[in-house]
């Protein structure tokens, strides 16, 4: 992840009726999950061949285009996904629109805009509002607090999940688990009022442990709180004094492929995390076969969503990823 990120994660603020112009592909994104629809697998925008996923577009493959170019506001971001992109699904992260949680008249202009362009809103990606692992009574409550307005935005968006951060300052797993079951367990409370999912993405730290992630997955047992799993984003410890899961070097990675195989039974989406492509057009730090074979494996049908964040302009590595998760989807089937 880039310093950009870490940047963005540490100084976001820590802090509606229901409009549904632009709905999303059922609670879940799994074929009979939630609300028992059937995911249209041939309806993969460019797809030559039938898959068994859909594709979608996270706005964090466009964090440079919004915030260091300016070239793009996130009012357009359904309009850019449909019409430069041929994607008909997309992903928000709060931090372009921070401040917007509650501001009802600019929820419904994203609602309108995605229903103009045919776009489903599918979940927001949380960050800046407190980590729901943290041991810290108070930190703990102040989290969950944080996270209520953007469950109430995403239902009014229509969506069907929001993704948050299971961050901890605590070094003891047993202890953060503890907190999270705890944490998560509230907020799946508050969100299952209004039927929104509330998903951890593995992110850093304990939560980049497969095994800690499902664990407390298990513990909570709870229909509506899942896992977002990302191809990439497995650094359990880096060389740092403070704990931060985005300072410093990795110096540990949990085995990507059975994180995600770990993760899949609680997943509500999948994150195709992409960074340096081959000249054949593979992505180099991940075998999308063998990664989407998982994914396969585990009954999955709902969207997988594009999170590029390499050296290429965001457009052409957007393009390399939606291209290379066509071409693999087609051969598996």
């Amino acid at each position: 992840m880039k310093d950009s990120r870490r940047n963005f994660l540490k100084n976001a603020g820590m802090g509606l009726g229901a409009l549904w112009l632009a709905g999303c592909a059922g609670k879940g994104d799994k074929t009979g999950e939630a609300t028992g629809e059937q995911v249209d697998s041939t309806a993969v925008a460019g797809a030559a061949k039938p898959l068994f996923f859909k594709i979608s577009l996270a706005e964090w493959s466009l964090h440079k285009t919004i915030f260091d170019k300016k070239e793009l506001d996130n009012l357009d971001f359904a309009a850019t996904a449909r019409n430069k992109f041929g994607i008909d699904g997309i992903e928000y992260v709060n931090q372009m629109f921070k401040d917007k949680a509650k501001d009802a008249a600019y929820l419904a202009d994203l609602n309108k805009r995605a229903a103009d362009n045919g776009v489903k809103q599918l979940l927001i990606m949380i960050d800046g509002e407190g980590g729901m692992a943290e041991t810290d009574k108070k930190k703990l409550a102040e989290a969950i607090e944080n996270h209520k307005k953007w469950v109430d935005a995403a239902a009014t968006l229509g969506c069907h999940s929001i993704r948050v951060n299971a961050f901890s300052e605590n070094p003891k797993a047993e202890e953060a688990a503890k907190a999270a079951v705890e944490g998560l367990g509230k907020l799946g409370e508050y969100a299952a009022k209004v039927n929104i999912n509330v998903i951890v993405e593995n992110h850093g730290g304990f939560s980049s442990n497969g095994a800690w992630l499902s664990g407390v997955m298990k513990q909570i047992n709870k229909p509506n709180v899942g896992c977002l799993p990302d191809f990439g984003n497995f650094c359990v410890k880096r060389e740092n004094k403070d704990g931060d899961p985005w300072n410093g070097k990795c110096i540990e990675e949990y085995d990507r492929y059975l994180g995600v195989q770990e993760m899949m039974p609680f997943a509500k989406g999948v994150s195709a995390k992409s960074n340096e492509f081959d000249a054949d057009g593979n992505c180099i730090e991940t075998d999308y076969r063998k990664m989407l074979k998982v994914v396969k494996d585990a009954g999955y049908t709902g969207y997988i969503g594009i999170e590029f964040e390499g050296t290429k302009p965001e457009e052409e590595g957007i393009k390399l990823t939606k291209a290379l998760l066509e071409k693999v989807g087609a051969e598996l089937g």
